[in-house]
């Protein structure tokens, strides 16, 4: 029997893609939030969840880590990287032009992934934000009105959209991270080669005093161990108190990660393994 699966959806979302790509036979289920889905696999309602992470143009998804961090801290298990291809979604029944489209739906990173064509192109539509890409083509699609979606071409085929233009994202490069997350690794099977493998690391420091971020990343600099990207955010503790994610692209081991957490322990960090797991690259045609 095959594990069930969680995903942000609906369908037709990036997410779905990112499933679909890396996941076979399985049962989706789609969630209409971030935080529903990791509920989901927290409560035992599904086996896996896949969340985005973090999107090459708009940075991190704030939810996805906060939710983790302060609420379930389910472990991460793999990640998926998959490009990102927005398009300008209408009505199958849409034979108007751009200047009859007055209002835009999306989720709020597809939007913004598409600020330049939506200032040229669209300068007097209404931008409305929704939970994901998928919902915006799935309202589209019940609405006769002169509305877009923001969406990709799963979400056109999904709902029976009509692709009005293509490729309407302002960067080619774009792409988003997606992490898996399961109680169990043993339920995560992807049958691809792995493009790295990665540590992520959710690190508080102490007291707030000149020169302790320095010395925590020079515990991971003279052991020379590549570190891809660190962001600190609050602890919801008041102003002023923030965590550190730190990844290292390396996965973990018996000698220089322990080395690490005694080094940052001494002083006054605390440190926690969110996963190591590896990274899979997904691309479309």
């Amino acid at each position: 029997m095959s594990d069930k699966i969680g995903y942000l959806g609906p369908r037709g979302t990036f997410t779905k893609l990112a499933v679909d790509a890396a996941f076979n036979g399985d049962q989706k289920i789609a969630f209409k939030t971030i935080p529903e889905c990791m509920d989901a696999v927290n409560d035992g309602k599904v086996k896996i969840g896949v969340v985005p992470i973090e999107n090459a143009i708009e940075g991190t998804v704030h939810l996805s880590i906060d939710y983790l961090v302060h609420q379930v801290r389910l472990p991460i298990i793999a990640e998926i990287v998959v490009p990102i291809q927005q398009n300008l979604l209408v009505h199958s029944n849409f034979n108007g032009t751009l200047s009859d489209i007055k209002e835009v739906h999306s989720h709020r990173h597809a939007i913004a992934q598409c600020q330049q064509y939506l200032h040229k192109k669209l300068p007097n539509a209404t931008i409305h934000y929704t939970n994901s890409t998928g919902s915006a083509a799935e309202m589209v699609s019940a609405n006769g009105n002169p509305i877009a979606a923001i969406g990709n071409t799963l979400a056109a085929k999904e709902f029976n959209l009509t692709i009005y233009e293509e490729n309407i994202h302002d960067y080619p490069n774009n792409h988003t991270r997606f992490i898996v997350l399961a109680k169990d690794q043993k339920h995560v099977k992807i049958n691809r080669p792995k493009t790295l493998e990665r540590t992520s690391l959710l690190i508080t420091l102490p007291e707030d005093r000149a020169g302790v971020l320095h010395q925590v990343l020079s515990a991971f600099a003279w052991r020379k161990m590549n570190l891809s990207k660190i962001e600190s955010r609050p602890m919801k503790t008041g102003l002023g108190n923030y965590f550190f994610i730190i990844d290292v692209d390396e996965p973990y081991d018996d000698a220089l990660f322990p080395g690490v957490q005694g080094e940052l322990e001494a002083l006054g960090c605390n440190v926690n393994i969110l996963g190591t797991y590896p990274v899979y690259q997904f691309g479309f045609k």
